[in-house]
């Protein structure tokens, strides 16, 4: 996508063979672009959360142990890197993807073959993550004209929740693929961007994107979007996923199931935009078997903007004596899922549905 008429993917190596990010935590006051140069780089790079968002953590991993095996291509080097990287955070499932993918083409090559095919490696899956997102939008645009059937015209409204815009994946975003694709395609689509506390994922980086491409929207705080959907106001609801298991339990940012539980009480479809890589085939049951991630409790004590200065400063917003919980994710059951939108096209998020749709992954 672009910024300020410039095409950019959230991360890349540049001409000189190092690889740069977007440093997210800035955004949208300051552009912010910094090279990853060692293993610690892109550990802090993830678990600190300068990138994120599942299929950009599964790409930046997968870059880290390029750039580990051009220091060192040794087994231990190549197993310590895994270790290391997959320790920064353990809700994406798109994580552990990468690093074993990375391992299964490097493990049985000679030390001497593993930089070039590591980097080589690397970069295939970030152009991987560009066409499935692409193709996503291509499957999701149908929703939101048949959306625009229904309703016989007019002003699509799509509510979002977090950011899986372009800045989480490597290019095009996937629950924000089909809204870019349905403005190009010329449709009239208007966006409902919820702030997403308490990273504000939604105010800070949604609506940057949403700004910079030029799509119509609006920010409404996190517990707007039921009262959107008693009146009328929202045609349909895409989110993103950090993990999907096989029966098709959402896993997602904090608030997600909160709105889908809104969206099933005033019948308002409810879709979520899923890469393969992202399904856990070997997980049935969401709220047994994903882990959700505890952050620091000052994301929640505390927010970030600017000050009347134009400074990119943190305050407090609770008293000094008041603590804080601060779980990332919660996990949608299935049966409050319209359906997923994937690379390969629309399917309810059943096991059935799923198994037939990726019979290869899944295993028949």
């Amino acid at each position: 996508m672009k910024i300020d008429g410039v095409h950019y993917r959230s991360i890349w190596r540049d001409a000189g063979g190092e690889v740069r990010i977007i440093d997210q935590r800035w955004l949208p006051h300051e552009l912010r672009i910094v090279a990853l140069r060692t293993l610690q780089d892109f550990a802090r790079a993830i678990s600190e959360m300068w990138v994120r968002g599942a299929p950009l953590i599964g790409a930046t991993a997968a870059w880290g142990v390029a750039l580990r095996m051009q220091e060192d291509p040794s087994d231990q080097a190549l197993a310590d890197a895994r270790a290391r990287l997959l320790a920064t955070r353990p809700t994406a499932i798109n994580l552990r993807w990468a690093l074993d993918r990375m391992h299964a083409a490097l493990a049985p090559l000679p030390a001497a073959r593993r930089a070039e095919a590591a980097a080589a490696e690397a970069a295939a899956i970030c152009d991987e993550d560009v066409e499935i997102n692409r193709r996503i939008g291509e499957h999701g645009l149908a929703l939101l004209r048949e959306a625009a059937a229904r309703k016989g015209g007019g002003r699509v409204n799509v509510l979002t929740h977090c950011n899986a815009g372009w800045i989480a994946t490597v290019d095009w975003g996937t629950a924000t693929s089909p809204i870019y694709q349905a403005v190009e395609a010329g449709m009239d689509v208007h966006v409902f961007v919820d702030e997403t506390r308490p990273r504000n994922q939604g105010a800070q980086l949604t609506a940057w994107e949403l700004a910079g491409h030029g799509v119509s929207h609006e920010l409404v705080v996190d517990n707007a979007g039921g009262h959107l959907m008693q009146r009328g106001e929202v045609d349909l609801v895409i989110v993103g996923t950090d993990r999907v298991t096989a029966r098709g339990d959402v896993c997602n940012k904090i608030g997600t199931y909160l709105k889908a539980l809104a969206a099933r009480a005033n019948g308002v479809p409810f879709h979520v935009a899923l890469p393969s890589p992202t399904i856990d085939w070997t997980a049935t049951d969401g709220l047994s078997e994903i882990p959700i991630e505890e952050r620091d409790p000052r994301e929640v004590t505390h927010v970030q903007g600017l000050d009347p200065e134009g400074r990119i400063v943190q305050v407090r917003i609770c008293p000094e004596a008041t603590g804080a919980r601060n779980p990332a994710f919660d996990v949608t059951p299935a049966e409050l899922v319209s359906g997923l939108i994937t690379e390969r096209g629309l399917c309810a998020a059943t096991p059935e549905a799923m198994r037939a749709l990726f019979p290869d992954l899944a295993g028949g």
